[in-house]
């Protein structure tokens, strides 16, 4: 860049405003036209993304950087460095008199002092990877430096140096108690900053006089004796005891990213400096200059000097903020690191400043301090090149680049005619994670997500049996769902392709066994192995969906029956959470009329005529067992006759006298038995369980305790909340229902585990006509399966390990045939269970800047929670002791929060609010900003419709069977939607299908018109424009008009054909 540009620049306050940037399009020359001088080329985003691609030496690798403001500060009659402001990632400010720590925030800067601070550094001493070891080094090289440009008198270096060779006194240091007398009071740099609006100017007594500067300008170097004879300022001793009395920060050294360095920044005013001296300093090598430099023991890599004159410490002060900000910023730091001059340098601050949004004064509170975002843009589009080839995408634009990246297949989800490539490459893909699947389960964040997942999954499977035994006139019950959960659970935690899935119970398998059995019912024929077959032709289906890598078609499901799936899921869970506590009702009644009298219940002679019964009978045949007082003891055996020869008032007779005397108790009201304490209290169990196990995982998100305490409290959320509430239910001693385990284990009706596969009872045409049955299974078991395995795979969830949609069916298959050949339920994922596992799993940074919201960082891959589920599953009768302890409502309680959190994040749910949000309430979502919203509300209708529709077909047992077509059409009517929708609204709104991205660039590529007809009117010197890149000139949807600068449409970039706009 020519210098007289800079010059230009600077003086003029010139930030490089730019139209709007246009990364595709094609470069314009003019035939015969000149170039243009260097000075058009400079643009400062194209310079960094140049350097940060092109340095890649290891001496020069950015690291994370703390930065540290320390302020030249008087205490008890001397000076000392005092720090005053910190960044990680967010600004901190010493406040209130410098007893604590502002709360973090984004830093708001001066524009005006941005421009003075780039004026500044074009002249200043820039100094690149100088090998010192001390900071006195540095002073020294900043001395000679500026002595050497005529900015610092030779007779102030001796002074210069001794003051900035001062102690650094820290906010977390405290000062002993000889060093608090005299103290006078400073004022903070958040009262300064408050106070710069009204004039007002900071008060430093005189931090250096030239009375210590000798006649003949040679002073002494840095000896304070040598000070003292020249009748200068004495040092206290406070200020010698700084260094040796300072401790490290250890604590906050916890929230700074391991491997930083330190940025020092020091400034402060100087009496009677007759000019401001400012130097930046990039050492070769990260080093601790001295003990007391920064707050925490870490290696100082850049040193920032600014000391100016009396009267300046707030201009000085705000130059070290605008320093400090940038130098955590991701793209200035990395340019500060890999900077190879002065022009490096100032092309990152132009970048920086570039970037820069300037906020009206009118319309905000300066003082106001802005709270960080809860969630960054990532800053990769300014580091990435735009330069074809360079983005690692030959020739592909960056937005092209991301929409690809964004791309919903994939990329191992490809059709092969090599038998059995989708299985061994799934295979080659998880043998080098199987070791770390163990060892990435060593942390106490797994143990929660066991627990919880457990009795999530347990309840289910004990429910789920009860409804399979009534419906297979318990061929299969509870024991055996629980054994199926046991084999399944152990053999797909230790070979499946992605062991976050759970396998368990779904609605419609259990239809599926109903109608099964029911036909073999109907027609004679033995259940068991009939079953048997029909399992053996599933497994045999499966087989060819992995021999053939049909499970690549799983790339045609999209977010839009993906969430149709889990949302109806959820859905269930949630129903049937609130289904089963009314049952609860049912069980132990409630009187909702105590003011209207009881039904009547009273007791009546037994007949003679039929039968006559002894009270021993009696008291047999009703089963009471209540003792009766003593005085009644002496009536026993009372045959008819004797009853006919006494009064007896038999209304007015109890249960219990009614039994001795041989009568029996009828009317409506009996066997009525109110408790209404059950239902009720099981409410407030059911509802507890909920809200604490919500409250406690979200606890993490909050700002109550370390960040360690909240962690651990979200990661066992669920658990505190059951262990709560059990205590509160055993406290309070109402009998409330319990889980119910078998003690035994065996099967509940048979005398075997294993099934015979043939029978007497079966022709030998039915093991072949198993087969039509085991079709429609196949179709339930690999939709099932592999929706939810799409849903765990979605990119949001960050997995690094790899899919597995191939391994997943083929173990799936395994499970079939073990589960047929021991009469066992077959289990497939559950979505609502998987995701539970994955949000249970879910990572955080631990380690965030002060101010900086915990990022989400993916799911802890590993193996062992799962198979802990399996093999506790199978342990379940040996821990009946304990289990019967856990009250049914709490259970359904855990239901409602897996439904729930299920439904959390999911677009569908964010959408239907859209319905009842007034527009300027509303969320700002990528959809809402490129799709109409009337557009965005046909779409949810179509999908709540399909919704719908699944939950008719799986509620009516007579069509239920159908469910998984049903499912089959959610992709039909979304490729059916291609027609109404637009690719670029679905691209926002779901993803696209496999081809539509080809499709929608060549429908791009047709309507665009060639960019040369736009210009063939214009000319230079008389001559028209010529096109280079004729292949990609087509007109940009904003062009330059005749009226823009002749300078711009000349304008080139380096190596490309690209202008920028």
């Amino acid at each position: 860049m020519d210098e007289s540009d800079r010059n230009n620049s600077a003086n003029g306050q010139f930030v490089g405003v730019r139209m709007p940037n246009r990364r595709d399009r094609p470069r314009v020359v003019s035939n015969g036209a000149a170039g243009g001088d260097d000075s058009e080329k400079y643009n400062p985003s194209e310079w960094v993304q140049n350097l940060i691609n092109n340095v890649k030496s290891e001496g020069h690798k950015a690291h994370s950087i703390f930065s540290e403001l320390d302020v030249l500060k008087e205490y008890n009659g001397g000076i000392e460095w005092r720090e005053t402001a910190r960044w990680v990632k967010y600004e901190e400010l010493v406040e209130e008199g410098g007893k604590r720590w502002s709360k973090p925030h984004v830093a708001s800067l001066s524009m005006q002092t941005m421009f003075n601070l780039r004026k500044t550094l074009k002249d200043a001493p820039i100094i690149i990877d100088y090998d010192c070891h001390t900071l006195s080094q540095v002073i020294d090289k900043f001395s000679d430096e500026w002595v050497d440009n005529n900015q610092l008198d030779p007779r102030f270096r001796p002074h210069i140096r001794d003051v900035a060779l001062k102690g650094h006194k820290h906010r977390h240091t405290k000062r002993a108690k000889n060093q608090r007398r005299g103290s006078t009071t400073l004022r903070p740099l958040a009262d300064i900053m408050d106070e710069s609006n009204t004039g007002s100017k900071a008060n430093l007594p005189s931090s250096a006089s030239m009375a210590s500067i000798n006649s003949d300008g040679l002073g002494s170097s840095n000896s304070n004796n040598d000070l003292q004879e020249m009748g200068g300022m004495v040092e206290s001793p406070s200020q010698t005891s700084i260094s040796t009395s300072w401790k490290p920060n250890t604590n906050f050294l916890r929230k700074i990213p391991k491997d930083s360095h330190v940025a020092n920044i020091m400034v402060g005013e100087v009496e009677d400096l007759p000019t401001r001296v400012v130097g930046f300093m990039r050492l070769k090598e990260p080093r601790v200059l001295q003990n007391d430099l920064s707050e925490v023991n870490l290696p100082t890599r850049f040193v920032f000097f600014c000391l100016g004159r009396r009267g300046e410490e707030e201009e000085l002060i705000e130059f070290g903020r605008c320093m400090g900000t940038m130098m955590v910023d991701e793209i200035f730091r990395e340019v500060a690191y890999k900077a190879r001059d002065r022009d490096d340098l100032l092309a990152g601050f132009d970048e920086f400043m570039e970037q820069v949004i300037v906020l009206p004064p009118g319309e905000w509170d300066p003082k106001i301090r802005l709270e960080p975002p809860g969630k960054v843009q990532s800053q990769e589009h300014r580091r990435q090149s735009v330069v074809a080839g360079n983005s690692g995408l030959p020739g592909l634009p960056l937005k092209k680049q991301e929409e690809a990246e964004e791309s919903h297949c994939d990329p191992s989800l490809v059709m092969s005619k090599i038998p059995f490539k989708g299985l061994v490459d799934d295979i080659k893909r998880k043998v080098p994670f199987y070791l770390s699947d163990f060892k990435d389960a060593l942390h106490v964040q797994c143990l929660g997500s066991f627990v919880y997942v457990f009795l999530g999954t347990l309840t289910p499977n004990v429910t789920f049996g009860g409804l399979l035994g009534q419906a297979t006139d318990q061929y299969m019950g509870v024991m055996e769902c629980i054994f199926a959960a046991a084999v399944t659970g152990i053999l797909f935690a230790l070979f499946g392709g992605q062991p976050l899935n759970i396998l368990g119970s779904t609605g419609p398998m259990l239809v599926l066994e109903a109608i099964i059995y029911n036909l073999c019912k109907d027609n004679d024929w033995d259940f068991m192995p009939m079953r048997f077959w029909v399992g053996m032709w599933t497994v045999g289906f499966i087989l060819i969906i992995v021999i053939f890598n049909l499970s690549a078609l799983v790339k045609y499901i999209t977010r839009f029956t993906e969430e149709s799936f889990a949302t109806l899921i959820a859905v269930i869970f949630i129903v049937e959470a609130f289904k089963k506590v009314i049952e609860i009702g049912s069980d132990s009644p409630v009187n909702f009329n105590p003011n209207a009298p009881l039904p009547s219940c009273a007791c009546v002679p037994r007949d003679c005529n039929i039968t006559d019964l002894t009270t021993t009978a009696a008291v047999a045949t009703t089963g009471l067992s209540t003792a009766l007082p003593s005085t009644t003891l002496s009536i026993v055996n009372y045959t008819c006759a004797d009853l006919a020869n006494m009064t007896i008032d038999w209304p007015s007779l109890s249960n219990e006298t009614c039994a001795l005397y041989g009568g029996i108790m009828e009317g409506p009201g009996c066997g009525v038995h109110y408790v209404a304490d059950v239902f009720f209290f099981s409410i407030l169990l059911f509802i507890g369980t909920f809200a604490l196990a919500l409250a406690f995982v979200d606890f993490k998100h909050t700002t109550l305790f370390p960040t360690m305490i909240r962690q651990r409290i979200g990661d066992f959320g669920v658990l505190l909340a059951i262990l709560i509430m059990v205590g509160i239910d055993i406290a309070v001693g109402i009998n409330t229902p319990k889980l119910i385990v078998p003690d035994q284990f065996k099967p509940t009706r048979r005398d075997q585990w294993t099934v015979n596969p043939f029978s007497d009872r079966n022709p030998w045409w039915l093991y072949l006509a198993a087969g039509i049955p085991a079709l429609l299974s196949t179709i339930l078991i690999f939709l099932d399966q592999q929706i939810t395995a799409v849903i765990v795979n979605r990119k949001e969830n960050k997995l690094k390990k790899g899919v597995g949609y191939h391994l997943d069916m083929f173990v799936v298959a395994i499970c079939v045939g073990i589960h047929s050949f021991l009469g066992l339920p077959w289990y497939v994922a559950a979505t609502v269970s998987a995701l539970a596992h994955i949000n249970s799993l879910k990572k955080e940074s631990e380690c965030t800047a002060p101010g900086e919201k915990p990022s989400f960082l993916g799911v802890r891959e590993q193996r062992v929670t799962a198979l802990g589920i399996g093999i506790l599953s199978g342990c379940a009768v040996l821990i009946t002791s304990v289990l019967k302890y856990i009250p049914m409502p709490v259970l359904y309680g855990v239901f409602f929060y897996m439904g729930f959190s299920a439904l959390r994040g999911m677009q569908l749910v964010d959408r239907l609010f859209l319905f009842i949000q007034p527009v300027k309430y509303q969320p700002d979502l990528p959809y809402v900003r490129h799709v109409p919203l009337w557009r965005i509300h046909i779409f949810t209708i179509i999908q709540v419709l399909c919704l719908a529709i699944l939950w008719v077909v799986k509620t009516i047992k007579v069509i239920s069977i159908g469910f998984p077509m049903m499912v089959l059409a959610t992709g039909v009517v979304r490729k059916i939607m291609e027609c109404f929708f637009a690719q670029r609204e679905l691209r926002w709104l779901d993803d696209l299908l496999p081809g539509a991205h080809k499709k929608e660039s060549e429908k791009s590529v047709v309507s665009k018109v060639p960019y040369k007809s736009f210009y063939a009117s214009s000319s230079t010197n008389g001559s028209a424009l010529d096109i280079s890149d004729k292949d990609d000139s087509f007109k940009p949807k904003f062009f330059v008009s005749d009226e823009c600068d002749s300078s711009i449409m000349h304008r080139k970039s380096n190596g490309t054909g690209n202008t920028k706009l």
